[in-house]
């Protein structure tokens, strides 16, 4: 057996930064394991695979450690992939996943995401949680993840999160985002994922749909910029649209390959 493979790194506009993923082109679905597996091996926070289903494409994304419901980067480096490569001439992409219909559109260099927003409500900050911070932060919601309101980029910037003592509380799938009104961008965040891989993830995507909501209603703005001021950096334009937000960005190939596995 043989899959096509592509690494891109998503929300950026060079090689190097951003957030990679690897993205398997399928014929169809392979067993749940053998996508597990295939996680592991290439290491990555992400790996999506895409198929054709029905009249739409069908998509799912792993960590090495799990399936996950919903990931920003990983769908648009899949739509790279599909626009770039594989020549897709629809001016929509449309994917069923498990957080329903998703679709992609391509307008220039920018790629935009349409997913589903996931505002966050007030919440106490748990005190295991509170242990690993190096500085509180002066507000507390949760939606699937903790977003964690501080009073400025510097702050989100110099934050230290210890992952011994974070990685105690318990999380199912979701993490820590942590944010800001930016000095440049309109906010800047960073996101943190207790007993992961990858501790703090490059560019988030699916934060971004409790970022948006959020920034949308305390800025009163509905079209926001922002960055995700990881070591890699993620530039990301973002737009509230209610019950759904837009994630736009670029993203850029950084190899592409085969898997072979005998079966």
């Amino acid at each position: 057996m043989k899959i096509p493979i592509y690494q891109v790194d998503a929300f950026t506009s060079h090689v190097f930064g951003g957030n990679p993923a690897a993205v398997c082109v399928l014929k169809k679905w392979l067993p749940t394991d053998v996508m597990q597996q295939i996680a592991i091996e290439n290491n990555l926070a992400e790996t999506a695979f895409v198929t054709p289903q029905g009249s739409h494409l069908g998509l799912r994304w792993f960590t090495p450690e799990t399936e996950i419901d919903l990931c920003g980067h990983a769908t648009l480096a899949t739509a790279h992939v599909l626009y770039k490569h594989l020549k897709y001439k629809a001016p929509k992409i449309v994917f069923e996943s498990m957080s329903g219909i998703l679709e992609v559109t391509q307008q220039g260099k920018l790629l935009t995401l349409d997913f589903p927003s996931r505002p966050a409500e007030p919440a106490a900050l748990p005190k295991a949680i509170q242990k690993a911070l190096s500085t509180q932060p002066t507000a507390t919601l949760k939606a699937r993840d903790y977003l964690l309101v501080y009073d400025s980029e510097e702050a989100v910037r110099n934050l230290v999160v210890n992952p011994t003592l974070l990685g105690k509380f318990p999380m199912d799938k979701g993490g820590v985002i942590v944010t800001a009104r930016g000095d440049e961008a309109d906010f800047v965040s960073r996101f943190f994922t207790p007993n992961a891989s990858v501790f703090e993830d490059p560019v988030t995507g699916s934060a971004h749909c409790t970022l948006i909501p959020y920034w949308s209603a305390y800025l009163n703005k509905p079209e926001l910029y922002a960055l995700q001021v990881s070591n890699r950096l993620g530039t990301l334009m973002c737009k509230d649209m209610g019950e759904r937000v837009h994630i736009s960005g670029e993203a850029k190939t950084y190899l592409k390959g085969e898997i072979k596995i005998n079966r």
